[in-house]
């Protein structure tokens, strides 16, 4: 069978896709993959899948990583966690990053290896607030002036776990969200500030609006000029997707495309519940 798409516009990022995972997803897998490539952002609605399924579906764009927090892994399902701002027993049953925070970066960057793709499906979707935005960091490259595009080449940037827990707790009251505390001896890490695809050879900015601390190449204050200036640029009205949840969508995007951010969402008012898996 072929698979069925609906781009999201003319632009070409993002597709809408017709199927039922649930059955098709095995057979269909080497279509999702060429389809992730080319739209680098997949939204499935109107799904109906289990653990099981949700792996399965992972599978078809990579490896699942395994390597997750235990504290929110779902026990038999290696490689998935839940994502919830709901409290039991007065502790988040799944990660939980604040009510307000938005924060724009491409997955792991602060890891040597950045995840390839990353997948959520929705089971407890809020009323209000909570949508997911992504930015089309291929096209928004693509768009640069030659003159910055030939600035930045070569150019590198300091991701640090550690400069993102600092500004997260400057921004809350002194508070920084449990995923990023865990994680905060962990190395800083240089990545290019340009990505070229492994697959599709596309070029594509790689920023992060808290995570980055800077480009040692330049001074301080250029640096932090320079970072802005692209961050504002790549996640400008032109080149994002903000996805409204409903009940039983899964999303797929592929890390080495694209940005995202979560939108705020009043967790004494509304719950969300997602499960979510990655692939190198």
């Amino acid at each position: 069978m072929d698979l069925s798409l609906r781009p999201l516009d003319e632009s070409g990022f993002g597709a809408v896709v017709d199927a039922d995972l649930a059955i098709h997803a095995e057979r269909l897998a080497p279509q999702l993959a060429a389809a992730l490539h080319q739209h680098r952002l997949l939204i499935v609605p109107r799904q109906h899948l289990t653990h099981a399924d949700l792996l399965t579906v992972a599978s078809c764009f990579g490896t699942v990583d395994t390597r997750v927090d235990r504290r929110y892994a779902v026990g038999g399902f290696p490689g998935l966690t839940v994502i919830s701002n709901i409290v039991e027993d007065g502790e988040h049953i799944g990660i939980y990053d604040g009510d307000n925070e938005e924060e724009w970066h491409a997955d792991n960057s602060f890891k040597p290896e950045l995840t390839s793709a990353t997948m959520l499906y929705s089971v407890i979707t809020p009323a209000q607030g909570g949508e997911t935005r992504f930015a089309d960091a291929t096209r928004a490259y693509v768009d640069l002036s030659p003159a910055t595009r030939q600035r930045i080449e070569g150019m590198r940037a300091v991701h640090s776990m550690e400069h993102l827990c600092a500004l997260q707790s400057q921004a809350s009251g002194g508070q920084s969200s449990i995923a990023t505390g865990s994680l905060t001896a962990s190395p800083e890490i240089e990545h290019p500030l340009v990505l070229t695809h492994p697959a599709t050879g596309a070029r594509s900015l790689l920023l992060g609006s808290m995570v980055i601390s800077g480009i040692p190449t330049l001074a301080e204050q250029e640096s932090r000029a320079l970072l802005e200036e692209l961050l504002e640029h790549a996640t400008s009205a032109p080149y994002v997707y903000s996805h409204r949840w409903e009940e039983g969508d899964m999303v797929v995007w592929d890390n080495l495309a694209t940005l995202h951010t979560a939108s705020p969402c009043d967790s004494s008012r509304h719950r969300r519940l997602l499960y979510r898996a990655a692939v190198r």
